[in-house]
């Protein structure tokens, strides 16, 4: 299976738990696209840092751009409000992360 990577930063209010994060997208894919758009995507959060509220998040290559709309779609993560901003997308972590370093 073929996957993708997107980066997104997250401006917030103060700091987001990882549950929280996952759960405010996991809720826009499903409003978006309803219960087998959810299921076609696979998504899963990769890796999260508080501290700066980056998170890399995985999904089928066939629902990128569900899965983008998703993201750029939250308004709020846990009645704080909430941007997102999708910083790169890659096929593979190893480019993401050094993208993301450069």
């Amino acid at each position: 299976m073929r996957r993708r990577y997107i980066a997104v930063k997250i401006d917030i209010e103060g700091n987001v738990e990882r549950t929280d994060l996952i759960n405010a997208v996991s809720s826009s894919l499903l409003k978006l696209f309803g219960e087998f758009g959810a299921s076609l995507a696979e998504l899963t959060l990769v890796d999260f840092d508080p501290q700066v509220n980056c998170a890399t998040f995985r999904c089928s290559h066939k629902t990128l751009e569900m899965v983008k709309s998703s993201i750029i779609a939250l308004g709020e993560i846990k009645g704080k409000k909430a941007a997102t901003q999708i910083v790169y997308v890659s096929g593979t972590l190893k480019a993401l992360r050094k993208r993301l370093v450069t």
